[in-house]
């Protein structure tokens, strides 16, 4: 029950990341400020980059918390170091979602690619 919960929701987060970068693509071009195609391509782009490294952050970092909880239980003793290590862990993890954050927000507003607009 929980794995068609899980993938409907990242279903319907697909098709919110789809439908709003077209739309907004399209009010560009429909104001004459460039190509539709590219500008569709830029957007879906970054919303796919963050939509994937969400997801694999995510499930990154549930098997650090469980393999870091059953170190724990099997040993109480060594629950420091071992949360210690996982939390530095973790915030490695999260940093590949906020360099993918940086991308994608260069994608949409420092765009490199103005030429091909």
């Amino acid at each position: 029950m929980l794995k068609k919960i899980g993938s409907l929701f990242f279903v319907t987060l697909s098709a919110g990341l789809v439908a709003a970068p077209v739309a907004m693509a399209a009010e560009e071009a429909a104001t004459g400020k460039g190509n539709p195609y590219v500008l569709s391509a830029i957007m879906l782009a970054a919303g796919f980059g963050m939509c994937f490294a969400a997801i694999g952050i995510g499930k990154s970092q549930s098997q650090a918390l469980k393999t870091g909880l059953e170190g724990v239980a099997r040993n109480p003793g060594a629950g420091g170091k071992i949360l210690t290590t996982m939390l530095v862990g973790l915030a490695m993890l999260e940093s590949l979602a906020i360099y993918m954050l940086l991308v994608a927000l260069i994608l949409l507003f420092a765009n490199p690619f103005k030429a091909m607009i």
